[in-house]
């Protein structure tokens, strides 16, 4: 995606140095030194991606979202070659790629183990939409004889939800790939040693010992890697588990539901480490960031490090709809760098987050909110799910519109409920025998997989079409852009991330969680099954296809840019009011649309009578 105009210029570059790049060891590879008669061991860590609806593999000049896995996975390696796990007399060769923003020859990755003599290829953080890819690439490498592992959730999903083996995890098994479920913290020195051996199993199942994570290994990737993704972002998890039961999520079932995390000390750890290899964007990737029970700790030594030690450090998180009741989180998050958060608001009407166990997203709350994180100058993502049981086209464009008015939301995205396998959705439908899609590659919330109980999959996909349109409407930019010129946040950058989103999704036809600068394609790479295109004909397409595609960025972006120049320029811009930045009255739950449906009015009497149990006037009322 083109950041600003002089960006269009290297467009053309950009694409033709992709068709020659190739991976290079020396740019993401860590070697001890070692003496003439020692023995290698070759550790190739790949996080794969997945492939479009045209079978080629989603990858980028410059990618969006770090892997967390990698970086766990890469600073677990580190800290086995230095603790000589294989013997004093060998030494561990360690290379981490990743597939959004590498190309991934599995006859060079063969070769590096090859030459080592000795080593693995370990496919790492595999989401169930990954691993028809993985498995792929796995195939090729087999055929060569290298030894394979795959490991992330849709191994450790199926594994803890499935009384059966998942059809794609059986194929991993038939082609002699061995399966790592659960986490690597403590156990990777084992499946190394294993396969320096020669023996490794077919199932390492570590998911009912889940480690502690206080003093582990330094998540990291190299800089060279990091500033492969846009604005050069690496990632972290300061903990890992949710005490929520959503039955379309994974991670409870994959993580667990206790809180297990890093200590501050950590924290510090891993800022610093990236710091001193000039990397200070971060994304922190805890589901709940919020349910972290050392979240304060954690802040206030970021404070620290930016307002004592003036590190120009910032942050991504993902937190919940109550994030706000914690006194100081929201002010202590801005204070630490936190510049933008991902909340997973998913519906307005109480009777679908009912149905999916998200209890603790209470309407009555979300302006509070969504405020809360305006008032400190913080741009809020919001994750809206479209496909609820009770949804309707008619109820869901409804929906979209009072969001719009009514809510200080920035950005919106819309995802498909899917029953993503590892979730209690997921099981569920498996167990009653309903029929899911049976292609794991469309399981990346982009896509229909199910069938609904009130709309035909034409009706769900064109209202889910008909979503983005909405509410990334000319006149909605606008609203979102006049909204951050009276909070805290850069309108500059406000519009840099509504082209991204706008674009992603008209322009590139991908979800913008998936989007990156520069698509690039490879014609050898397409998926298996699917035919080789003449070159003749792929490579004029494909450098047409990416000519159109910068200019309709340019276009976009020069549309937005005016609308933006336009705004600033006017006097009355500090001035904007609308019912969404209105503050919370006391009577709101009777004059807002949000509040007028009959079951956001049965939710609100039931929240209204908690409140008085809670504050004890039903006991009074009764003496």
């Amino acid at each position: 995606m083109i950041r600003c105009r002089a960006a269009a210029r290297y467009s053309f570059s950009f694409a033709f140095a992709a068709v020659r790049e190739r991976i290079l060891p020396s740019e993401s590879c860590v070697t001890q030194p070692r003496s003439p008669k020692s023995g290698r061991f070759c550790l190739v860590l790949i996080k794969p991606s997945h492939y479009d609806d045209a079978g080629y593999v989603i990858q980028w000049f410059r990618s969006g979202i770090p892997s967390n896995s990698l970086a766990v996975l890469y600073g677990l390696a580190l800290q086995c070659a230095e603790e000589k796990i294989l013997g004093d007399d060998v030494q561990m060769e360690i290379h981490a790629l990743d597939e959004t923003n590498t190309r991934i020859r599995p006859e060079h990755v063969a070769a590096l183990v090859e030459d080592a003599g000795s080593g693995m290829v370990m496919l790492v953080g595999v989401q169930s939409n990954q691993f028809p890819r993985a498995l792929d690439i796995a195939a090729r490498l087999r055929r060569r004889g290298i030894a394979v592992g795959i490991g992330g959730f849709h191994v450790s999903g199926t594994l803890a939800m499935l009384k059966e083996r998942d059809p794609d995890v059986r194929r991993a098994l038939e082609m002699g790939v061995s399966l790592f479920a659960g986490e690597a913290e403590g156990r990777l020195g084992q499946v190394l040693r294993d396969a320096a051996e020669g023996k490794l199993a077919p199932i390492y199942n570590f998911m009912n010992d889940l480690p502690n994570l206080a003093g582990a290994a330094t998540p990291l990737l190299p800089a060279a890697r990091v500033k492969r993704t846009l604005g050069a972002n690496t990632s972290l998890d300061a903990g890992r588990g949710c005490p929520y039961q959503c039955s379309f999520c994974t991670i409870i079932n994959v993580q667990g539901r206790i809180s297990r995390r890093r200590s501050p000390d950590d924290i510090e750890r891993i800022v610093r480490t990236n710091v001193r290899q000039g990397i200070y964007s971060f994304f922190i990737t805890d589901d709940n960031f919020a349910r972290n029970k050392d979240w304060e700790a954690i802040l206030d030594r970021l404070i620290q490090l930016r307002e004592v030690e003036k590190l120009r450090i910032k942050f991504i998180i993902q937190v919940d709809t109550l994030c706000h009741r914690l006194p100081n989180f929201v002010a202590k998050a801005a204070r630490a760098g936190v510049k933008r958060v991902f909340i997973g608001l998913e519906s307005i009407n109480p009777e679908s987050l009912l149905a999916a166990k998200k209890r603790q997203n209470k309407i009555t709350e979300y302006r509070k909110m969504l405020l809360a994180w305006k008032q400190a100058g913080v741009l809020t993502y919001c994750g809206y799910i479209l496909g609820f049981p009770g949804d309707t086209p008619e109820s869901i464009l409804h929906d979209i519109r009072v969001i719009q008015k009514e809510l200080p939301v920035d950005l919106l995205e819309f995802f498909y409920l899917t029953p993503l396998p590892g979730s209690e959705d997921h099981r569920k439908l498996h167990d009653a025998g309903i029929a899911m899609d049976p292609d794991m590659n469309k399981y990346d919330l982009n896509h229909v997989t199910t069938a609904h109980s009130k709309m035909s999959r034409q009706d769900w996909e064109r209202v889910y079409r008909t979503a983005w349109k909405v509410y990334y409407s000319p006149a909605h930019i606008e609203t979102i852009l006049r909204r951050a010129f009276v909070s805290g946040f850069s309108p500059g950058k406000a519009l840099f991330f509504i082209l991204w989103f706008k674009g992603c999704y008209d322009i590139e036809k991908i979800h913008p969680l998936e989007g990156g600068f520069v698509r690039r394609k490879f014609r050898r790479d397409r998926r298996p099954g699917l035919p080789l295109e003449n070159p003749l004909a792929f490579y004029p397409k494909y450098l047409a296809e990416t000519a159109r595609k910068q200019l309709r960025w340019l276009s976009m972006y020069a549309g937005l840019l005016l609308l933006y120049r336009r705004i600033k320029k006017d006097p009355a811009r500090q001035q904007y009011m609308d019912l969404a930045l209105e503050p919370v009255a006391d009577d709101e739950t009777e004059t807002r649309e949000l509040f007028q449906s009959e079951v956001a009015k049965t939710f609100v009497v039931h929240e209204q009578e908690i409140g008085k149990v809670f504050r004890g006037e039903t006991a009074r009322s009764q003496r």
